[in-house]
Formats: structure tokens, C-alpha cells, sequence
């Protein structure tokens, strides 16, 4: 079964040139939670219309309206695992 992850990209970072924040690159909608940046999960979907339908009732609320072109979903298959390796962590100033 095909699902669809609705997320948004709350942007603070400084990964500009100048420092300045960016929102889209030419992958789609930049995010860089290790520089400020805010992911909010809005829910997953059955259906793209599902999706649009709520990207288009998100948008008229406080911070989602601040940046509209911030969303991103992609098809994601259910029961199959993406991360399939472990991680470290690095403290901060390291």
C-alpha cells in the first residue's frame, strides 16, 4: 500500500551564500535541521488529493501561510523500512 508523508519545512537556517535563509534548492524544499531548521509531520495520506486538500487548508493558518511553498510529501510503500542502518551522534562544538 502506497502512502503519502506530508511534512514542513519551518526554515532558520543560514545556509545562504550571504547567510541568508533558503527555502527551495534544486532538490525541492531545503532542510537543515542541524541549522535551525523546523520539520512538522501534518499527518500521512491515502491519497494525493488527500494531500493537496490538506496543503490547501494548512496554508491558511499562522506560520504554515508564512512560507506555502515549504511542503513536501513523497509515495511512501507501508512496512518497508527506510533507515536501515544506525547512527552516532556528535555533541554540539564538535
Amino acid at each position: 500500500m502506497i502512502v503519502y508523508p506530508l511534512w514542513h519545512v519551518g526554515h532558520q537556517n543560514e545556509a545562504g551564500d550571504d547567510g541568508s535563509t533558503v527555502h527551495v534548492d534544486e532538490s525541492g524544499v531545503f532542510c537543515d535541521e542541524s541549522d535551525g531548521d523546523d520539520l512538522k509531520l501534518l499527518g500521512i495520506y491515502s491519497t494525493l488529493e488527500r494531500v493537496e486538500e490538506r496543503v490547501r487548508q494548512a496554508r491558511l493558518l499562522p506560520g504554515f501561510r508564512s512560507e506555502p511553498e515549504c511542503f513536501h510529501f513523497d509515495a511512501r510503500e507501508l512496512d518497508e523500512d527506510d533507515w536501515t542502518e544506525g547512527f552516532v551522534r556528535v555533541p554540539p562544538g564538535e
